[in-house]
């Protein structure tokens, strides 16, 4: 004669069910998560910083200078040549030192530019974002070369400073910028793939 079984096994293996779906969703989502953080740090592993900065004071306009060492590795390389875009920026902040009080920023301003594989010409191409000016490189070692060096850039006039100390901080970042269509649903994880160097300070009197 078949057994049948009472509400309290049927429960419990509908408590079991409910654990074991549970589980699997959390392990799932575990390794979607560790899967997230491996190739943020793959794709960004490498040197970021400001090797030194300073600025020269042109007709009365304040023009910094920088030397930033950016990541390359072969995910890197690849994403380029799978055609998507990479941004690397330059931002420099100038603040009036104030005794008795948070110092006050005087201006915060970054410098974009964009870093794209063309397939048809085999070229990398560095685009200033602001101006739209290009230059192309055959190599991408030549190209991050010039993305490395910061030169005359025009940050502020000196007039907008009066008598007192400032302090000039710069920072380099790098960052995932355009997706083709066809990576678009491939790399839906990776949005947050960015990443900025510490802040590179030194005073300045007036």
């Amino acid at each position: 004669m078949p057994r049948v079984g009472s509400r309290r096994d049927r429960g419990t293996g509908a408590a079991r069910a409910r654990f074991g779906a549970a589980l699997g969703l959390a392990l799932a989502l575990l390794a979607l998560a560790v899967l997230r953080a491996a190739a943020h740090a793959d794709a960004l592993d490498g040197a970021l910083a400001v090797r030194s900065a300073y600025v020269n004071f042109d007709h009365g306009v304040i023009e910094l200078n920088a030397h930033v060492t950016y990541p390359l590795n072969p995910t890197i390389l690849k994403a380029l040549q799978n055609g998507v875009t990479l941004s690397f920026d330059v931002e420099a902040r100038i603040e009036q030192v104030r005794r008795f009080w948070f110092n006050a920023t005087v201006i915060d301003v970054t410098l974009h530019r964009e870093l794209a594989y063309h397939v048809l010409t085999r070229r990398y191409v560095v685009r200033d974002v602001q101006s739209g000016a290009e230059s192309s490189f055959a190599t991408v070692k030549q190209a991050l070369h010039s993305l490395e060096r910061v030169g005359d850039w025009p940050i502020l006039v000196e007039s907008q400073l009066r008598s007192g100390r400032y302090i000039i901080s710069v920072r380099a970042g790098v960052r995932r910028g355009k997706l083709p269509a066809s990576l678009r649903a491939l790399l839906f994880w990776t949005d947050d793939w960015q990443r900025e160097s510490p802040w590179y300070s030194w005073s300045l009197p007036v």
